[in-house]
């Protein structure tokens, strides 16, 4: 591996307390690299560099900054399969969901580029005072961004792009189990002419120790975090002290529904897009399953086919769909979920055992008949496991889908437009796939309601979580 030391004000550093870790290969479990960990001295060098860094990036006109994150966007685009193999190694993750990571880790670049010239403000007079009132918005301050271990390159791609175009500067503290490629874009966006100092990376074992600090910072004005909802708010509490702007991107309990007039091929296709993409290992997985009575069978045969066609193995390999999980803790809590669901009353209709030797694998796992006791019902599977239940009554599964803390993603599956779109709009959640198990676009408002979230990644919405809006009020 090239870079395994902190980078701050563009240069690699042991680190102040010369501590390392190690991150693994989850298909092999050998070491893949020896990374250095950062503390609070590294963490204030960051910083200094970031606010150094960031008086002359905010000054810079939006077009010059847009043309640096268009340039990354290039150069990202042309080394895709490296980031791809990266990503791989580190995650685990199947070859073709790698390079479709990468691809779209590469487009945020892309989509803000555009969005850097696009922070329109507003002019407009004032009806009761005949005062003018002037809207623009502005950077922010430093952001702290914290990223997960699920995508190794887009988490921390859709933060520092939108940051740039806002001309903010950032510290990024990526997951400790995939901490290489996050690394390994820095070269990147020094090539593309982010200046020294303006990014800066810094793994750690001492996670929580280290965003605290800079979290009370009082130069950081903003956090933005991917990962669970209990980290969520503990991050949330620290960011209270300083009144620090969140942009909090939390966990998911996705509910999937396929009504009796759904077409089936494409209820499945979608199915096994919204549960198998990234192994499951996804906010955005579907993890509850509603299938119409009158379709069950049909559909639940459909799907344990396909499930059965995939090839499971080290994601190294090209003909390989399904590769391993992040960790053994990842692995084991898959298991325990099915093994409760089993105990509870839940088929194994395919998979379900798991296999010997190396690596964190867990076979593509269909459940029919799950009960709503099943804990898999309740949290987050976050692995390849597929669990079934059945409905009859419209109302019901809209209240059964909505019954959670969550509200980060749905997925609603019929030919009728007009039923669809009455069930979209009383699903609780901040996003929707209809008649589609994707929704994760640059160009879209990636967010959640109720304990899924706080703000909104990608779009127009994406920037501004970064941005301070400023009201003048003048006569003339």
């Amino acid at each position: 591996m090239d870079h395994t030391d902190l980078y701050i004000n563009g240069a690699w550093r042991a680190g102040a307390s010369g501590e390392r870790f190690d991150v693994l290969n989850p298909a092999t479990e050998e070491v893949l690299a020896s990374v250095a960990s950062a503390d609070i001295n590294d963490a204030d060098a960051a910083l200094d560099a970031a606010e150094a860094a960031m008086a002359k990036w905010a000054a810079k006109t939006p077009r010059e900054r847009s043309e640096v994150l268009r340039k990354a966007w290039e150069l990202m685009t042309a080394r895709l399969e490296d980031f791809a193999r990266m990503i791989t190694l580190e995650n685990g993750k199947a070859r073709s969901d790698a390079m479709g990571e990468a691809t779209y880790a590469a487009e945020f670049f892309r989509w803000f580029a555009e969005e850097a010239v696009r922070a329109d403000g507003l002019i407009t007079h004032a009806p009761a005072s005949g005062a003018r009132i002037i809207v623009q918005h502005k950077p922010a301050g430093l952001a702290v961004l914290v990223t997960p271990w699920n995508y190794p390159a887009a988490m921390g791609t859709r933060k520092i792009a939108p940051a740039l175009a806002a001309g903010c500067g950032v510290i990024i503290k990526p997951a400790s189990e995939t901490p290489l490629t996050m690394l390994a874009l820095m070269p990147l966006l020094e090539e593309a002419g982010v200046p020294a100092g303006l990014v800066n990376v810094l793994p750690s074992k001492r996670t929580g120790a280290l965003v605290d600090h800079m979290l009370h910072d009082p130069r950081v004005r903003v956090v933005s975090f991917t990962g669970s909802t209990a980290v969520g708010r503990k991050l949330l509490h620290s960011a209270a002290d300083q009144v620090l702007k969140p942009a909090m991107e939390l966990g998911g309990n996705a509910p999937l529904i396929v009504f009796d007039d759904a077409d089936l091929d494409e209820a499945v296709q979608g199915t096994m897009l919204a549960k198998m993409r990234n192994l499951g290992e996804a906010c955005t997985a579907a993890n509850r399953i509603y299938v119409h009575e009158a379709v069950a069978d049909d559909f639940t045969r459909r799907l344990v086919e396909a499930m059965k066609k995939l090839k499971v193995g080290d994601g190294s390999d090209p003909d390989v769909d399904v590769g391993p999980l992040v960790n053994a803790e990842t692995r084991d809590k898959v298991a325990d979920f099915v093994r409760d669901a089993v105990e509870k009353g839940a088929k194994i209709e395919v998979g379900g055992d798991l296999p010997g030797g190396k690596g964190f694998f867990y076979p593509p796992t269909v459940l029919s008949g799950v009960p709503e006791t099943a804990d898999c019902v309740h949290d987050e599977i976050f692995g390849p496991v597929a669990a079934l239940q059945t409905f009859t009554d419209q109302d019901d599964v809209i209240r059964r889908a909505n019954d959670t803390e969550y509200g980060l993603v749905a997925y609603v599956f019929t030919k009728d437009m007009k039923r669809g779109l009455q069930v979209c709009e009383k699903l609780d959640y901040g996003m929707v796939g209809f008649n589609r198990g994707l929704v994760s676009d640059p160009a879209a408002p990636f967010g959640g309601t109720k304990q899924s979230g706080l703000g909104r990644e990608g779009g127009h919405e994406g920037m501004l979580e970064f941005m301070e809006t400023q009201y003048i009020s003048a006569s003339w």
